[in-house]
């Protein structure tokens, strides 16, 4: 079969094409045959090194498509089935063996692109807002990257939970799509200091939660948009990791807590999964969640992928397909 191979960490150039063999399902595992792969910053910092991940291997971290075959004692999926499935390394290729508890069964009303891509995006977005800091009516949040992958998804998680929402883009453009998702307000961080213009837009209260995915670049002006006793959850780095913390700060500012969650946390049983993707599936079919496609390239085009992913030209999911 056609796989993506990382033989040493570096650029989008270390993404080669290779031939490798089909693998085997072994005892609770599954072949999938992959339809649709979703592209992930974990899967820039798998290609990096940044995450440690020893070469050879093939990256990618969740993927749609139909079950080929299973292996010893699987009993939750049959050869047939429309599946998708998050958290398993391997997804650049044209089949993946997996864990058969962790395949999610994929509704005939979804096509394999919107179930690769809301996967790792949309699980995440869920436990974020449903799990990690339960939003209540009420609630006031920020976003950073509002109009990206996860950011757009956790705008509508939040607002359909009743809170007020900021948004923070990198352009105007990327501002109206936030917007047009659901946030109450959208800043353009490139023009605004978004520290000052969340404690202005609160009258000074600040927000119970700040979501941030850029890490080291928004980490500590974050800090400064939280009301007493708030949130900041940390669930990604893409502008860099963020440097040691002087815990004290969060006493001085107000009694914070700072989270760091993964997605691997919050699917660790068969159960949470089902309810997490169920609970996500009946909203994209109900038209009550949009999954917005960025862009498509063929599997072997993943250094392309990877280069507009990292250049922030994208706004939604960017999808490998087979």
């Amino acid at each position: 079969m056609k796989a993506i191979r990382v033989d040493s960490h570096g650029g989008p150039e270390v993404l080669r094409i290779a031939d490798v063999p089909v693998p085997e399902p072994g005892a609770g595992e599954a072949l999938v045959k992959i339809e649709a792969t979703g592209v992930n910053f974990i899967d820039v910092y798998h290609r990096t090194g940044l995450y440690p991940t020893k070469p050879p291997f093939v990256p990618g971290m969740e993927a749609a498509g139909v079950v080929e075959a299973i292996g010893p004692g699987v009993t939750e999926v049959k050869p047939g089935d429309r599946v998708a499935y998050a958290m398993q390394m391997g997804s650049y290729a044209e089949y993946a063996a997996v864990p058969a508890w962790t395949l999610a069964p994929l509704p005939e009303a979804i096509d394999a692109s919107v179930g690769a891509a809301i996967m790792l995006q949309g699980m995440t977005a869920h436990y974020l807002s449903h799990s990690t800091f339960p939003i209540e009516p009420g609630h006031r949040v920020l976003i950073h990257a509002a109009a990206g992958g996860v950011g757009r998804l956790l705008v509508q998680l939040a607002k359909a939970r009743g809170a007020l929402v900021y948004g923070t883009a990198g352009t105007d453009e990327k501002a109206e799509i936030a917007r047009s998702a659901g946030a109450d307000e959208c800043i353009v961080y490139t023009r605004t200091d978004f520290a000052e213009e969340v404690k202005r837009l609160t009258d000074g209260a600040g927000v119970h939660v700040v979501y941030d995915s850029v890490g080291q670049a928004t980490f500590d002006k974050s800090l400064a948009c939280l009301s007493p006793r708030g949130y900041l959850v940390l669930f990604g780095q893409s502008s860099g990791p963020v440097p040691p913390v002087d815990l004290q700060v969060l006493s001085r500012s107000g009694s914070l807590y700072v989270t760091r969650p993964t997605l691997g946390n919050y699917m660790q049983n068969r159960a949470e999964l089902l309810e997490r993707t169920g609970d996500l599936f009946r909203r994209i079919a109900a038209g009550e969640l949009d999954v917005r496609i960025d862009s498509r390239f063929a599997l072997s085009e993943a250094a392309e992928a990877h280069r507009r992913l990292e250049g922030r030209g994208s706004s939604g999911k960017i999808i490998l397909t087979t």
